[in-house]
């Protein structure tokens, strides 16, 4: 006996309406995944700060309103980590090339790091940017900072680990707000790593390693910023 045009019709939508929903799903899965690959986390409000820059100028976070920029924490007599963090701003200052950039570099070592100390650092690793400022002031004051971003500073109390430090590195946007990207299982890395690597994937840290995967991440999302 034929099959009537309504039962064709029925075994037609039965088919044709799974289809559609694995193509709406895959749709929305590619909508996900362009989102976490296009636009930047809100970690918070970047903390109050007010300190002197190598010129003896003071500067606060409603100076950088405007500006997108970077944080870091370091001290200029650093043989470590610092040198190596400092050659990454310096490379990606360099790449920007904006007047709307910035970088914040706070001293943690500040009974050191006085305003001409900070300067003839400027000139020797080669600052070219108006708004690269490095600062100093208070350490208890830069240790509360340092605790107000979640970058970790050693304990001025403790001898042993005072001039210890992370080189994780904060990005702010023009509104005051710390912002960055989303990892490949869609979490937010929350900071960058000013760090060099041996591998490719930043996992493995070396002061010689010829990676800087975070660098070039840096570069892009600075540029989304900016945009």
């Amino acid at each position: 006996m034929p099959r009537s045009k309504k039962t064709d019709n029925s075994a037609k939508r039965k088919i044709i309406i799974p289809i559609a929903v694995i193509a709406l799903l895959f749709l929305a899965i590619g909508i996900g995944m362009s989102y976490f690959k296009n636009n930047l986390y809100t970690v918070m409000k970047v903390p109050d700060f007010e300190l002197t820059d190598q010129n003896n100028k003071k500067i606060t976070n409603k100076d950088m309103l405007g500006k997108v920029y970077l944080v870091e924490f370091f001290f200029s007599s650093c043989p470590t980590i610092c040198p190596v963090m400092n050659s990454n701003m310096r490379a990606i200052e360099h790449e920007i090339n904006n007047p709307e950039f910035g970088i914040v570099s706070i001293s943690i070592d500040p009974e050191h790091d006085t305003p001409e100390i900070l300067k003839k650092h400027a000139e020797r690793i080669g600052v070219k940017s108006p708004n690269w400022h490095f600062l100093t002031g208070n350490r208890d004051y830069i240790g509360k900072i340092a605790d107000q971003f979640n970058i970790y500073v050693g304990d001025k109390e403790d001898e042993g680990e005072s001039l210890n430090h992370s080189g994780m590195i904060a990005l702010v946007d023009q509104q005051g707000n710390i912002r960055c990207r989303y990892n490949k299982e869609n979490m937010p890395i929350l900071y960058y790593s000013g760090l060099n690597y041996e591998d490719p994937e930043g996992k493995l840290p070396k002061l010689t390693g010829k990676y800087h995967p975070d660098r070039e991440i840096l570069i892009e999302d600075i540029k989304k910023l900016l945009k």
